[in-house]
């Protein structure tokens, strides 16, 4: 079942985290035969599910965590469900489209497979992307990202984490291939943006229930010497896509 890691800090992950670029849906998009109805499976705050109704008539978007769907973004044709992602309360042969944004490591593959193949409808379309760790134009910014992410909250992070250092490659993905490719996010970050950021890490959640107190504040200093209070510094995403079809 999907694991909940976000619930305590849903508020900070619906401020901090960053969207998915438009190129990413319009990819995806050139693929699916039709737009009547789409999935959105652990939405978390609904950052997928909100670009995704700009193109179909209704968006069904699901998460186990009833924070993170609590501070969800709010659209007429969305409609959230507190539900896991290997068992929803969909009919069969529902959607066009089924999207995992940043949380397909977190679930059971093939259960969510099974249930996927469930409500997809033939051909429909099965996508899944990840962002791994943002860097900077400034490598000293880059440097500092490196080493939070290595050698201070590296041994908290749960250990489907590396299936994302491992850019999803080697997850169980038994769709019928489409092309996959890659994309980038960028963005004009002050360094306020890059904390908050760090603190909607379940692997800085799981640091401070060990040790009682915050690594972020380990780094703040090294972040403000190497970043003016109101400068903005390019902070960049990679992003890796798998994507295929429902055969059934």
């Amino acid at each position: 079942m999907t694991k909940d890691l976000f619930s305590s800090q849903s508020k900070i992950y619906a401020a901090f985290r960053p969207n998915y670029p438009v190129e990413l849906y319009e990819y995806i998009l050139q693929f699916v035969n039709e737009r009547k109805r789409a999935w959105d499976c652990a939405t978390g705050n609904g950052q997928a599910a909100e670009m995704l109704a700009n193109y179909f008539e209704k968006v069904e978007a699901s998460d186990i965590s009833e924070a993170q769907i609590g501070n969800a973004i709010k659209k007429e044709n969305i409609e959230y469900h507190i539900c896991p992602a290997e068992h929803t309360p969909f009919a069969d042969t529902s959607f066009d489209l089924i999207t995992v944004a940043q949380a397909y490591h977190w679930i059971n593959w093939k259960r969510f497979h099974n249930e996927a193949t469930r409500i997809g409808k033939p051909g429909s379309v099965v996508a899944i992307w990840m962002y791994n760790m943002p860097y900077s134009q400034d490598e000293k910014v880059t440097g500092i990202i490196r080493h939070f992410y290595r050698d201070i909250t590296g041994p908290y992070w749960d250990k489907e984490r590396r299936f994302v250092d491992e850019e999803y490659k080697t997850v169980q993905f038994d769709f019928d291939p489409l092309p996959s490719k890659e994309f980038q996010i960028s963005f004009d970050w002050k360094r306020q943006q890059l904390k908050g950021y760090f603190q909607s890490w379940s692997a800085v959640q799981n640091y401070i229930k060990v040790n009682n107190n915050n690594p972020v504040d380990v780094v703040e200093k090294e972040i403000d010497e190497a970043w003016n209070e109101n400068e903005e510094k390019r902070i960049s995403f990679p992003i890796v896509l798998r994507i295929g079809r429902i055969s059934k």
